[in-house]
């Protein structure tokens, strides 16, 4: 495997370039998508790496996955590690695992609370909550299950969820009293159509995947808050080309910012999320940004695109070489 090996776990490095240049640069939904796919891709090869390490390095632990010839030090050549950096990527595998494993709980638990919150709100697209706490968010239905017998419990259970439509459960855009109180007609049709394309967009997947690389390697955080800021953008320039009014749109997520709480969690896209609203509002106060699908190359912009995409391609490269050339080894045994 070779020192190849570790390069994923440094590859990540080249994204962070892009993941700052393309908030201004790139149109928003090119963005979210680009930075999404090097983040993904990057933790997948930063996790494989991690994973190696553990079965390479702690071939004298007991019970460990390797043949017992590997045990002799001279037939370890082939893939020589420490028995330390076996076992400090035991303790880095197994905080991965945690971390991902209290976010999707977390996750699911504010989902379940605000699908309850919605217990006795009619049916529709739109659910106004009478709150004195001003908040907004698009909150995206699940996948449905075939139908079965269910039972009492199970019953109550489902008629709690979202109304199915086509196999796929309706998502609903939750406002508060509050929030509508503090915008007047036009700013609360920017504010449907914004939570609008967020569902449309499904960003909240975008938002899950960056959510999770990022706490598969730390060094993927920024490519995380440049998704959280890119999916915003994109609902915005949606609800400006809807509505036609961009500052309108931009009027009303600067009264909203104002007096918004946020959003129950970091993977529900909400009209004032935290983050440089300013920097939003700005950009809705200049023409809409070009669709380009690729930035071109002899720009700044263009150039820290190539450099993460042959960084993730690097990574890819070389967690499977290591997956491949392990795979052989264990095969084959020690030469």
């Amino acid at each position: 495997m070779g020192v190849f090996v570790l390069l994923p776990l440094l590859l990540p490095l080249t994204a962070l370039p892009i993941a700052r240049l393309a908030e201004r640069h790139l149109h928003p939904r090119v963005a979210t998508r680009l930075l999404s796919a090097l983040a993904a891709v990057l933790a997948v090869c930063s996790t494989v790496c991690l994973g190696l390490l553990v079965v390479v390095g702690t071939v004298q632990l007991p019970g460990h996955p390797l043949p017992d010839a590997w045990t002799d030090r001279e037939a370890r050549t082939t893939a020589p590690y420490e028995e330390a950096a076996g076992k400090g990527a035991v303790v880095a595998l197994l905080t991965v695992a945690v971390s991902w494993s209290t976010a999707a709980r977390r996750h699911r638990r504010v989902r379940r609370q605000a699908e309850h919150a919605l217990v006795g709100v009619p049916d529709g697209e739109l659910a106004v909550l009478a709150d004195e706490a001003a908040y907004a968010y698009a909150l995206p239905g699940v996948r449905s299950r075939p139908p079965r017998a269910p039972s009492d419990r199970r019953r109550a259970w489902f008629s709690r969820r979202p109304v199915v439509r086509d196999g796929i459960a309706g998502g609903r855009i939750v406002v508060s009293t509050a929030m509508f109180a503090c915008l007047d007609a036009g700013e609360r049709a920017a504010l449907v159509a914004h939570e609008r394309a967020h569902l449309a967009g499904r960003h909240h997947r975008y938002l899950l995947v960056v959510r999770f690389a990022a706490r598969a390697n730390p060094l993927l955080m920024p490519l995380r808050s440049a998704v959280a800021y890119t999916t915003e953008r994109w609902a915005d320039e949606e609800a400006a080309r809807v509505t036609g009014e961009r500052r309108v749109v931009a009027r009303a997520i600067g009264k909203a910012a104002l007096v918004s709480r946020g959003t129950p969690t970091p993977t529900l896209a909400g009209f004032a999320a935290p983050g440089p609203v300013p920097r939003r509002v700005a950009a809705l106060l200049e023409p809409a940004p070009s669709a380009v699908s690729w930035p071109p190359v002899f720009t700044a912009v263009g150039l820290a695109a190539w450099a993460a995409a042959a960084g993730t391609l690097g990574s890819a490269l070389s967690s499977a070489n290591a997956t491949v050339t392990l795979f052989l080894v264990l095969k084959a045994g020690p030469l």
